[in-house]
């Protein structure tokens, strides 16, 4: 069973910063694509960031390249978001998500219809 487990969420001011971590269990991350998906309450989960698991290829949204980094540890199987600069428009709840098939796919469109599994999210408030 695959889990995923996020953790890192809180409350920062605006030009703060914040790191998010997911820690993946019951899953081989060889060829997978994982991604940070954030999501506001009415309105549609956007894609922050999406990463293949094996290569370390990236794929940031418009609106946080620059600001956030996505970073892998093969060793512990973590993803990490690190988050600076930071805008009341990046609040939101934030989520981990992997897909072990397609990888390549997956990572190109990240978008969330294709991803299977899902952490239970951690909330994510920047204060101006």
């Amino acid at each position: 069973q695959v889990q995923l487990v996020e953790s890192g969420g809180g409350s920062v001011q605006a030009g703060g910063s914040l790191r998010l971590s997911c820690t993946a269990s019951g899953l081989t991350l060889g060829d997978t694509a994982m991604g940070w998906f954030r999501q506001v309450p009415g309105k549609e989960r956007e894609g922050v960031v999406c990463i293949t698991w094996r290569t370390g290829l990236t794929k940031y949204a418009d609106s946080v390249k620059g600001r956030f980094t996505i970073s892998r540890d093969i060793s512990k199987n973590t993803l990490s978001l690190q988050m600076n600069s930071l805008k009341p428009e990046d609040t939101a709840m934030y989520y981990c998500a992997a897909e072990g098939r397609d990888a390549y796919s997956s990572w190109r469109s990240c978008t969330g219809g294709v991803f299977g599994s899902w952490g239970q999210g951690t909330q994510v408030t920047v204060s101006s």
